[in-house]
């Protein structure tokens, strides 16, 4: 744990969540002002739902309590019928969240959600923050209401996802998302997006898994923006406001500072250099932005293409079925992007073999593989690596920070100072050791 200082409150909440969910653990929480929980064990990543009690959870502030709300339970309290979410910038009202359950249609949503510093703690030299292993990514059925719903009652349709900007030109409209974990008079917690991708495929959502959401998961309403990095799924959503631009300082009519993690959190860029604030973009998808000059600094908007084997998990020691066979079963993800392959390696990545893709395939969600493998005792190390429909595959590990420019030509994942959005096999390679014999 970082850092001789902690907060009572804050500790107070981790240790709820943790007794709420037994398939997490803490991972660190910097003094208690992040709290967060991931996956205690692989085993999470052989099933393709991950329930409640095995997803990860990730936030700054402290979780706000709803007026006559519990944010004690998983879900429950009169919260609901008193929070509100406001319509701003371009739109204009609010609504309570009881009218939105009751007024509008609901969805359901499989989504992969990955933390954007999932494999921050792989990095070296480390990074600041906290130092996730690859534990913070959960696929759960979100349910709620499609966000299109919502702006189609504000006359906002498809069409409006850009307009002429008076030179001739089409730009890019943004639909941006406040937390209710704003600190009063002191920042926002603010992400935007495209309105495109937002009429697309967005939801308010106010349901997990069949359940109601959790406290720690954003009850009693939040966004989800399927196959994108979690910081664009705000939780406990207050406000969403319609404008020509990503939230920029001043954007929001609200005191305190807006730009934060758009601008300068969230952003992948070189050691020492400060991102330099955009209004629009025009490449969203997060690996083309570092691959393209067009975007420098990129944003953290869809997910890179990820794999990961969670059986065996490396615990224990595994023996052969009667067919002298263990079977390995993972799960692989690439964002908004399919996964068009899958390789497993048993001898930490010298050989590689096609694995199966099986079980449920939705887009936004990611994908199970299974290879059964005939194992000679002895320990051996697994590794996975996918490859996504656009033909992008892992890199093999992190780089250098000095080799921000050759990373991706080299096969590694560039070195950030964030430590986000990594996805290289090698640090997620992890040793067996198979026993002699057959299991019974």
């Amino acid at each position: 744990m970082a850092g001789s200082e902690r907060r009572p409150g804050r500790r107070a909440e981790i240790d709820a969540i943790l007794e709420r969910k037994p398939g997490v653990a803490e991972t660190r929480d910097e003094a208690d002002r992040y709290t967060v929980v991931g996956a205690a064990s692989r085993s999470t990543f052989e099933n393709w739902l991950t329930p409640i009690e095995e997803h990860f959870v990730c936030h700054r502030n402290a979780i706000p309590e709803p007026s006559g709300g519990d944010t004690g339970n998983a879900g429950g309290g009169d919260g609901e019928g008193s929070w509100t979410v406001s319509f701003t910038g371009d739109l204009d009202g609010e609504l309570a969240v009881a009218e939105i359950v009751e007024a509008f249609p609901t969805v359901a949503v499989a989504h992969t959600m990955e933390c954007a510093g999932n494999g921050r703690g792989q990095h070296d030299p480390e990074t600041g923050s906290v130092q996730w292993g690859a534990e913070a990514v959960a696929t759960a059925v979100w349910t709620g209401t499609p966000v299109s719903s919502l702006l189609r009652a504000q006359g906002v349709g498809p069409e409006a996802g850009d307009r002429d900007d008076g030179s001739g030109e089409r730009s890019s409209r943004w639909l941006t998302a406040v937390g209710g974990d704003s600190l009063e008079d002191e920042e926002a917690f603010a992400r935007s997006i495209p309105l495109s991708k937002a009429i697309d495929d967005a939801i308010v959502a106010y349901g997990m898994n069949g359940e109601a959401l959790p406290a720690e998961h954003g009850h009693p309403v939040r966004l989800i923006v399927p196959g994108w990095y979690g910081v664009n799924s705000v939780k406990w959503l207050d406000e969403l406001r319609l404008m020509d631009s990503m939230v920029v300082e001043g954007s929001l009519d609200r005191p305190g500072t807006h730009a934060r993690w758009q601008q300068s959190d969230y952003r992948l860029h070189p050691a020492g250099e400060k991102p330099t604030p955009h209004g629009t973009v025009s490449e969203v998808d997060t690996t083309d932005q570092l691959e393209s000059p067009a975007v420098e600094h990129p944003y953290t908007f869809d997910e890179t293409v990820m794999s990961l084997i969670g059986r065996p998990d490396g615990e224990g020691p595994v023996r052969p079925g009667a067919d002298g066979a263990v079977t390995i079963r993972g799960v692989a993800w690439a964002g908004e992007d399919g996964i068009e392959r899958v390789e497993v390696s048993t001898d930490g990545g010298e050989t590689w073999s096609d694995a199966a893709l099986v079980g449920p395939d939705y887009p936004g969600a990611w994908r199970l593989f299974e290879r059964s493998w005939t194992a000679d005792p002895g320990t051996h190390t697994l590794a996975s690596r996918a490859t996504d429909e656009r033909g992008r595959r892992q890199p093999a590990r992190i780089s250098a920070p000095e080799e921000w420019e050759t990373a991706l030509e080299d096969d590694e994942f560039p070195w950030n100072e964030g430590g986000y959005a990594a996805n290289a096999y090698l640090p997620n390679a992890f040793a067996v050791d198979v026993e002699a014999g057959s299991r019974d």
